[in-house]
């Protein structure tokens, strides 16, 4: 592939969409050279006309990511042994001896190897997640290894494998470009995915009559604004109104019938739950008028080609697998999957989610889209590791939540948080800190030094972060990208793959951890994922280094791209009897619904300018100035009635916590609802902890917490809650540590 003098191509390290990115180093002597705020030479980014996920397009956080790589990192390990202490410098030797140690001493107290968990990130790439899932599931024995991927995606993962019999979105990005109708729920993509909504609006802009665009959402975002339909359901309706859907589907004889009699199973159940979700009823549950939903119904029709497209609205639910499951329902009842322009369409959240997915890399999964809890599935990775038979558990280990819930009860010695920031992004955060206070040991593996997790850590480890590492992730259409190290490591930083293959040696796997290069373990790797669905067994990094980036399937017998983008093309599912599968749930409602105590509703988001829990973007002076602080956004009837101002503050208050933010009077929310972005931890200026008020109910399938939605009550407020004097004193002793400058 060509490219720019000296220029570098690699992923963009932010949403799934995974833009390609072109990164121009800083300018050669002589020429002005920009720099960061802390006065380091910076990489500038373009979007990279050749990478096909984005064809140059590329968002402001992508833009601005070179501003970010070198501000407030921490440089070297640093230990305390308790969260009253100064932190220390301390050598990397004595801090693996440190992990290690604990280690052995859990396996010797408890027999096994489930007082130890780890937690990890869509952040990673998947030579980290891989060697991860290798020590922990492999080497130690425990599948106590679960990622963000879990407050973020899993609900997807949980609902793709019980319709069609695995993971893996069987879309592509160019069925955005064929689609007659785009469906989107649950997803404020315009802010949260802006390239693709870009790529839609300019499709519709080109020809106006070639797309219908349908978004449901409670609120009136920027995606909603652009829709030809807009459907502010009450939250917790998802459900119901899928239900709905179909029913007037059925109703119309806009359903397929050779497709569902030929490629689908259990139709005849789901019949009989949908022909009770009339019209009228769901109008009700979801406080819709009924000609808005027949107008919907009326898109959805087996002659037509509709793209599905959801996230965080659909995911973060209790009942998020079952809203999942009910989407694909629609899409299996028209014969929408598996052809150009249609299919149910997943936007992972995190750069490599997918390649987190694909490497194992949840408590319940083994690399290769395979289950722990398969006899099977468990052999092959065992022999492909060169273990005993049985050194894989077979019980899925402890989710996200489940970790923190095992601390509570003092049953891990060992907690290891690498490239992610819980602290912001898990619910009821009170809880979380009181948890992480019980565990002897809490380790986090973090490329900068004033994340919120940090300060509730007895040992940091500097991690090389995206940029100073090769590694390979997967975008939210089963693209492979190459990201190259095109910087060094900073101080004594290294690659989280590297750090948990010597923990695995010292452990005594030495055979089993030998690799000499992120490109070992990578092929190590794809070959796990043979015959798979996902079988990336002909990839490797000198050709994605080489040919640029490729979606899988790419079995090693391919020396070309795969013939077809999309999965499911020949009617054939990944289920037993090669059917897909109709799945059957009644709608719930929201798991914890308004009462006169808590009489409003509070569902959280995202800033088009901040990304995740903003370790990265807040450190860009244009994403800043974007969203200067986080203002509660109140329909102006419940703004009157609670006596609230516009610019004033508030007092937020759910069973879990309490909370101040800005007021924004607004009608982009509809009454008995307020909004929240939850990017603002305890170290940003005007913080503004969201996750305080989140209460821990979990999609008992998927276990994602129900992170959209709790009950709360807001007053007008006299004061801004700040942190506490603790949480700053230690701010400051992390910050007189960090180094200035890059070289």
């Amino acid at each position: 592939m060509t490219q720019s003098p000296r220029s570098v191509r690699s992923q963009c390290p932010y949403c799934g969409v995974g833009c390609g990115l072109e990164l121009l180093p800083p300018a050669e002597k002589g020429r002005a050279v920009r720099r960061d705020a802390e006065g380091n030479p910076m990489w500038t980014a373009r979007g990279d006309r050749q990478h096909p996920s984005n064809l140059g397009q590329v968002c402001i956080k992508g833009a601005t990511v070179g501003e970010t790589l070198a501000s407030g990192r921490l440089r070297q390990p640093l230990f305390r042994s308790s969260f009253s202490d100064d932190f220390e410098p301390i050598s990397w030797d004595d801090a693996l001896e440190r992990i290690t140690k604990q280690m052995a001493c859990s396996l010797e107290r408890r027999g096994n190897a489930n007082g130890i968990a780890m937690y990890g990130s869509g952040q990673f790439h998947t030579e980290d997640y891989y060697v991860a899932q290798k020590l922990m599931k492999g080497a130690l024995g425990t599948n106590n290894f679960d990622a963000n991927s879990r407050l973020c995606m899993s609900s997807a993962v949980a609902g793709y494998t019980q319709s069609l019999g695995s993971d893996g979105p069987p879309c592509c990005y160019d069925d955005l470009d064929h689609c007659k109708v785009a469906f989107l729920i649950g997803t404020n993509t315009a802010e949260c995915h802006p390239v693709l909504f870009q790529r839609l609006l300019k499709r519709k802009k080109r020809n106006p009559g070639s797309l219908k665009i349908v978004v449901v959402d409670p609120r009136r975002t920027d995606t909603a604004k652009a829709a030809d339909i807009h459907l502010p359901i009450a939250p917790g309706s998802d459900l119901a109104l899928l239900h709905g859907i179909a029913h007037l589907i059925l109703r119309e004889n806009g359903q397929d019938p050779a497709f569902i009699d030929d490629h689908t199973e259990n139709y005849e159940a789901f019949f009989d739950v949908v022909a009770r979700w009339t019209p009228r009823r769901v109008a009700r549950f979801c406080n819709l008028p009924e000609k808005r939903l027949r107008e919907v119904a009326q898109l959805f029709h087996h002659r037509e080609t509709v793209l599905s497209l959801w996230s965080m609205g659909v995911n973060q639910r209790r009942e998020g697998t079952a809203v999942v499951s009910g989407l694909i329902n629609l899409h299996l009842l028209t014969g929408q999957i598996g052809k150009e322009g249609a299919g149910p369409f997943s936007l992972t959240g995190q750069p490599n989610a997918m390649g987190g997915r694909e490497a194992g890399g949840l408590s319940h999964l083994l690399p290769g889209y395979r289950l722990v809890a398969n006899d099977q599935h468990r052999q092959v990775v065992e022999q492909a590791w060169n273990l005993p038979a049985g050194s894989i558990a077979a019980e899925p280990g402890l989710a996200a939540w489940q970790q923190i819930e095992a601390m509570e009860r003092g049953e891990l010695d060992l907690w290891w948080v690498a490239a992610t920031n819980p602290l912001v992004s898990m619910p009821d955060l009170d809880r979380v800190k009181a948890a992480m206070s019980k565990c002897p040991l809490v380790v986090v593996s973090e490329a900068y030094a004033d994340s919120e997790t940090s300060h509730y850590a007895h040992l940091l480890l500097p991690a090389a972060q995206w940029s100073e590492k090769a590694g390979a992730m997967t975008n939210s259409e089963r693209r492979v990208t190459y990201c190259p190290a095109y910087r060094r490591r900073f101080g004594e930083s290294r690659p989280d793959w590297e750090v948990f293959a010597e923990v695995g040696r010292r452990l005594g796997f030495e055979k089993q951890f030998c690799f000499n290069s992120a490109a070992d373990v990578y092929a190590e790797f794809a070959q796990l994922t043979r015959g798979r669905l996902c079988d990336m067994s002909g990839l490797s990094h000198a050709l994605l280094s080489e040919e640029g980036p490729q979606q899988w399937p790419f079995p090693s017998e391919s020396t070309t791209p795969c013939e077809s983008k999309r999965l499911y093309t020949d009617r054939r599912f990944a289920t037993p009897s090669g059917r897909a599968r109709f799945c059957i749930n009644q709608p719930l409602g929201l798991a914890e619904p308004p009462c006169d105590t808590y009489p409003l509703v509070l569902t959280v988001g995202r800033y088009l300018g901040q990304w995740h829990t903003m370790t990265r973007t807040g450190k860009a002076e244009r994403l800043r100035a974007m969203h200067p602080e986080p203002l509660l956004e109140i329909h102006p009837v419940d703004a009157q009635e609670l006596k609230l101002i516009h610019g004033e503050l508030a007092a937020i208050s759910s069973r879990r916590g309490h909370i101040t933010a800005k007021v924004k009077v607004t009608d982009r929310i509809r009454s008995g609802s307020v909004f929240l972005p939850m990017h603002w931890g305890f170290t940003q200026d005007n913080a503004c902890e969201a996750n305080t008020l989140m209460h821990d109910q979990a999609c008992p399938i998927s276990k994602q917490p129900e992170l959209k939605a709790c009950a709360v009550i807001v007053a007008p407020a006299v004061s801004v809650v700040k942190p506490v004097e603790q949480e700053k004193g230690r701010l400051e002793t992390l910050r007189r540590l960090l180094t200035p400058t890059l070289p």
